[in-house]
């Protein structure tokens, strides 16, 4: 508790969640003490709602244009949980993006589901995850003959903004009968963004069938609450529903669902006028920023250049990055050198970005990649916040600089920049569910490839694995793995704390 406090009255600005930024939006929310409840009479139950949570649910699906909307008190883990086990039998097959977030991967092994994975494009210059292309999962799609696959699921936007063509994808989807889920956990703000601001269009005005919004990343409201939405007669609500039941507390937090309330409704009367003025404010930010010499914020002309499905006379549906979200802040540090307190010339990591950042200037950032640290913003980031950061950018870009394009590009043996932040492929062996249920031999992670994993390892954030249980170890996964470790990264997924052992499926 001193410690939360003491981050509260200090001057470290947070770009990073939850949405409110420490602030009261509302400028006078109860003392949550006082209105922390329980069912009592009058005041309706979350899993069986026929009072007032009905109505407040309802009047939220009326805003976001949903047919069906839930209120999320375990985040938005639980939302996504329960829309992979309501759109799948039991032992069927998911298709879904593989840079979802581990609870996807989780909602596999509950559901004991094959997955069949569609890759998300690479933008090199960047060195992010880029779309999902509508082509692919139709492709996907027709080579499943026997029409085993139940559902499809996507995120967008990424960690990093990037969006994909929902429309397409959901096209793609419906053709073949079932629904698409999209994880949206960083887009609840997208329905009150301005186009002509650069936000771009939400996932259920788009085409999909369950869409899962985290109101705490990107809205004012508290950490842990989400909402879930339906729209359309592909998905199963009733299914969904059930799960929503098994998969969040029995107990729901009023102080949350009340929050939810309340946010949902600022963010339709005054909150749509305050997006507008962010908008403004971003927009000032990133031409401010635009012309830095070797730190580089990625901008939506930045991305265009750098996706090569955009090229012209791409065909339909072949385009892998739809849209951005200028909400993320990323600032890329790639090929970009400084000089430690030494004195000696050192490539400059994101997570070393990320410390002279919090060091130096007192501003935390949401995410330190290898290559780049992201800067999550939103409704409640103010003038003077972004001011801040703006001329600290400016401040340590004239000490750094930034290697030749004719060099090589190593950043660290074994990888060059691509090797970094490209997604690996490791090959498939076993359902993530089918691993972790085997019996497991413990081996040290140096000496694993070749072996089947039981565990996950992945970078929290953002939790997308690069390693998932039934997948095989390759060399380039352990590598990539020290890599990730010798930067200071927050590598995790592993039983064993000291990344030293990894579990694996045991030989027969």
């Amino acid at each position: 508790m001193e410690k939360l406090e003491n981050y509260g009255k200090s001057d470290f600005y947070p770009f990073h969640m939850p949405g409110h930024k420490r602030q009261d939006f509302l400028n006078g929310f109860p003392d949550p003490y006082s209105i922390d409840i329980t069912e009592i009479d009058g005041f309706d139950n979350l899993h069986h709602a026929e009072g007032i949570l009905k109505e407040s649910m309802e009047r939220a699906a009326e805003i976001y244009g949903a047919d069906q909307t839930c209120y999320l008190v375990n985040g938005s883990t639980c939302g996504i949980l329960s829309a992979v086990c309501g759109s799948t039998a039991w032992g069927g097959k998911l298709l879904m993006a593989r840079n979802c977030h581990k609870s996807a991967y989780h909602g596999l092994i509950l559901n004991h589901l094959e997955p069949v994975y569609v890759y998300p494009s690479y933008l090199e210059g960047p060195g992010i995850s880029g779309g999902v292309c509508p082509s692919d999962v139709r492709r996907i799609l027709e080579q499943d003959k026997k029409r085993e696959i139940q559902a499809v699921l996507v995120v967008s936007p990424t960690y990093e903004g990037v969006v994909s063509d929902i429309a397409g994808i959901a096209a793609a989807a419906h053709e073949h009968g079932i629904p698409l889920i999209v994880d949206e956990a960083h887009g609840a703000h997208l329905p009150f963004g301005e186009r002509e601001n650069g936000f771009p269009e939400p996932a259920l005005s788009m085409g999909a069938d369950v869409v899962i919004q985290s109101l705490h990343k990107t809205l004012p409201c508290f950490t842990q609450t989400a909402v879930l939405h339906m729209k359309g007669d592909l998905a199963d609500r009733e299914r969904i529903c059930r799960y929503l039941g098994m998969f969040q507390s029995s107990s729901p937090s009023y102080v949350f669902m009340a929050a939810m309330e309340q946010c949902i409704r600022f963010m339709d009367g005054d909150g749509r006028r305050e997006m507008a003025a962010y908008g403004k404010r971003l927009e000032r930010f990133f031409q401010q920023v635009k012309d830095l010499r070797n730190l580089k914020v990625l901008d939506w002309e930045k991305i265009v250049e750098a996706d090569h499905s955009r090229k012209a006379g791409a065909a339909p549906g072949t385009i892998s990055v739809y849209g951005w979200d200028p909400s993320k802040i990323v600032i890329s540090c790639k090929r970009v050198w400084f000089k430690n307190v030494s004195g000696e010339r050192q490539r400059l990591s994101g997570e070393a970005l990320g410390n002279i950042l919090r060091e130096r200037y007192h501003l935390e950032m949401e995410m330190c990649a290898p290559e780049y640290v992201i800067g999550m913003t939103s409704v409640m980031d103010t003038e003077e916040g972004l001011l801040r950061l703006e001329k600290a950018l400016w401040e340590l870009d004239q000490e750094l600089d930034t290697e030749p394009e004719s060099v090589s590009g190593r950043t660290g043996e074994g990888h060059g920049d691509r090797g970094l932040s490209e997604l690996p492929q490791p090959p498939l062996r076993l359902s993530p569910a089918e691993a972790m249920e085997m019996p497991g031999i413990r081996k040290r992670l140096s000496e694993s490839a070749g072996s089947v994993s039981r565990e996950f390892i992945y970078l929290y954030p953002p939790g997308i694995p690069v390693l998932a249980p039934g997948e095989e170890i390759t060399e380039d996964v352990l590598e990539r793995a020290a890599w990730y470790e010798a930067m200071g990264l927050s590598v995790q997924g592993l039983e064993d704390p000291s990344l030293s052992n990894i579990i694996t499926v045991a030989e027969k």
